[in-house]
Parts: C-alpha cells; structure tokens; sequence
C-alpha cells in the first residue's frame, strides 16, 4: 500500500475525485512503516530478537509472495475467498473473517461506485484524464520506476468505469479492513507465547519419539523474549485512530462525496448491528471487523 500511495501522491492532484477518495485511506502509512523498518523489523531488531523467522526470512518470504501476489485475485475478497476454497459457508461454516468482511467489502464498493459513476458519467472522461492514465500506468510498471503490481484491473490503463471502481476498492478495503483482521488480533493471538509462539529454540522434532513437557517449555522463549512479544502486541493491537467512514480529514467536500459519505456511514452502523448480533450466538465473539473497530487506514 506506501507504493499506491505514493504512486497516487505523484500523479494525482490534491484536487482529484480518485485523491480525495483514498487519501483517507493512507493516513500514517508512511510513518508507521517507517517506524516498523527502522524498530521492528531492522537488522537486529524486534523480529530478530523474537522471531524465528528473522528479518532475512521475512523478507524472503515477502519476496516471494510479492512475485505472485495480484490484485484482482489477492487484493479482491470475492476472489480471495474463491482462491482459497472459503467461499462456500455451508461447506465452510463459522469462518467469521468472511462473513463480516463480506458486508464491508460491500459496504466500500457500494461507497466507490457512488463517487466514481458520477464523476465519469462518461466513458470518454477517463480515457481524456491524464493523470488517473499516469497512475494506472505507474502501478504496473516494473520496479524501479513502478510499483510492479500484478492484476491491476486495465493492466496500466483504464477504459472503464468498473475497472476503476474495482482497483479503488481493493485499496481501501485492504487499507482498513484486511489490516484490522491481520493487525488487531496480534495480542490474541500471541499474547500468550504458548498459544502461537513465533519463536521456537533448538531444533525440530526428527523422530516419533515421546516429548516432554520439559522438552516443549525448552522450545518456548525465554522469559525476556516471552515480556517482549507480550508488550509489543499489546502495543500494536491498540487502535488510535478514527474508525472507518469517520475521517480524520475531510476530502469530500463536494455535493456528490458528502452523499456518498453520508450513505457509507449509515451502512456501516448497520453492519455493526448485524455483526453484534451474529456474535450472540457465535461460540466466540469477532469484533475485529466490527466498523467501530476498523480504522480508516494501515496505522495503530
């Protein structure tokens, strides 16, 4: 997402429908990734120190998906979930992420198209704008110079209205939502070492051999590594920032955003009433996607 940002920020005025849509979206994106690159995930640092995996295995791995990884299929929650074979709830019950982030996703497209079938009412309009050209251009385009982004609705050039509806739409809902189900459950889920430890010391078991108690604690982290882990995912599980739809910056200012914003954030308050009460009768409450819980952009 810093790439598309600040792909946008190069080839989009301040002024254009498409900046003010998503610019919300990218609130303090470059600044907490600068601090995770310089804190957390630097050499020697937090993941270093706490993580198996370590800053030379996190980066290869990200290498590796980033060769791969499209925005029509990865970025798309339809596809995603196709993708992965969850799509289907009878077969897949009770998966949660899916059935909450459905009705946001929804909610997000719903909010983009209002704002994009206006402003190009015609098709011609997009084909004559330079700069989303320019930016569409600039997503594709390999590394250096582009972002080198695979799947992007156009592939560098957008002809139509759902094309753009589409690729806007992925970078919000990942901005806000995907980084609410992947960010704010970290201290749920590693809070406690033992539940999901991302270090494990010595070696992996070779052989069918019995283990201990004794052996599993010796594999856990030490005590320093355990307070580690526990601080730093309570810290970043911490949502500081405005909620979806509540924008810290008003960019819609125009008499077709503040209907769309207005119809988004009625929509929203729905969502958290279906989502509270599907959480009555769930074995465990999900209130990660719950609206008031997911923040407008990648920050904490």
């Amino acid at each position: 997402m810093e790439s598309i940002a600040v792909c946008i920020h190069r080839n989009l005025s301040p002024s254009h429908p498409l900046f003010r849509l998503m610019a919300p979206h990218f609130l303090y994106l470059l600044a907490i990734n600068n601090l995770a690159l310089t804190k957390l995930i630097n050499r020697g640092g937090w993941v270093d120190e706490t993580m198996t995996i370590g800053h030379d295995g996190m980066f290869t791995l990200i290498a590796q998906v980033f060769t791969e990884w499209r925005m029509d299929v990865d970025g798309t929650l339809p596809e995603d979930l196709n993708q992965r074979g969850v799509s289907d709830s009878d077969a897949l019950p009770n998966y949660y992420y899916r059935d909450d982030a459905i009705l946001l996703y929804d909610a997000i497209k719903h909010y983009v198209m209002t704002v994009v079938s206006a402003h190009y009412d015609d098709p011609g309009k997009i084909a004559m704008d330079e700069e989303v050209q320019s930016w569409a251009k600039e997503m594709v385009a390999p590394i250096p110079g582009g972002c080198g982004i695979k799947g992007v609705p156009g592939n560098g050039s957008f002809r139509t209205v759902d094309q753009i509806i589409q690729t806007v739409t992925s970078i919000i809902f990942i901005s806000s939502v995907v980084h609410a189900a992947v960010n704010f459950g970290q201290y749920d889920e590693y809070g406690f070492p033992a539940n999901y430890p991302a270090m494990l010391r010595g070696e992996p078991p070779s052989s069918k051999v019995e283990l201990h108690e004794r052996t599993i604690m010796n594999q856990l982290p030490n005590k320093a590594s355990t307070l580690s882990i526990i601080e730093v995912t309570r810290l970043l599980s911490k949502k500081a920032t405005k909620s979806l739809g509540d924008f810290e910056v008003q960019y819609q200012y125009d008499h077709i955003g503040e209907m769309a914003v207005k119809e988004f954030r009625k929509r929203l308050a729905e969502i958290g009433d279906i989502i509270e009460n599907r959480n009555k009768t769930r074995e465990a409450e999900y209130m990660h996607l719950h609206p008031k819980n997911v923040p407008n952009a990648i920050s904490i």
